[in-house]
């Protein structure tokens, strides 16, 4: 997991370089006004989903992590919070291919609060729940990054 702001971009240089296209798209195209849906960047290799939703209560939502995708959240509008806890500190269920999907059962052991430009990055090891409230429901906007593990 990584926690920064696009505005600090430059201090996480030492991230893979698929990474660094994902902030330099961010940087030149107006997410904010993207529709809702998957957007395609280099085919499966690299796409950015736009996402809308209220956050609401944690027993409202669920636990996942992915195999084949790192996810890139970056917050567009909103507050959020996610929730993390490493995979092997987990209930594992059973992974579904298709949709690069792994659920989990568990509680957090730390969380970060997203605000404008803020990203978090998920590796395959950390477990996440988003859309967690900060203080009351909010509706927030997102883009979330997928980036195809080689």
């Amino acid at each position: 997991m990584i926690f920064g702001n696009l505005k600090d971009k430059n201090d996480f240089s030492y991230l893979s370089s698929a990474i660094q296209e994902c902030f330099d798209y961010a940087e030149h195209h107006d997410l904010l006004n993207y529709e809702k849906g998957s957007h395609p960047i280099d085919g499966e290799r690299l796409f950015v989903n736009i996402v809308e939703y209220t956050t609401t209560t944690p027993e409202n939502r669920f636990w996942e992590a992915h195999r084949d995708y790192l996810d890139l959240h970056l917050m567009l509008r909103g507050t959020e919070q996610i929730d993390l806890n490493f995979i092997d500190n987990m209930e594992q269920k059973e992974f579904v291919p298709k949709d690069d999907f792994l659920p989990l059962e568990g509680i957090p052991n730390a969380h970060v609060i997203l605000t404008h430009n803020d990203f978090l990055i998920c590796y395959p090891k950390d477990g996440h729940r988003t859309a967690v409230a900060v203080h009351e429901p909010e509706t927030i906007k997102k883009a979330i990054f997928k980036i195809r593990i080689q």
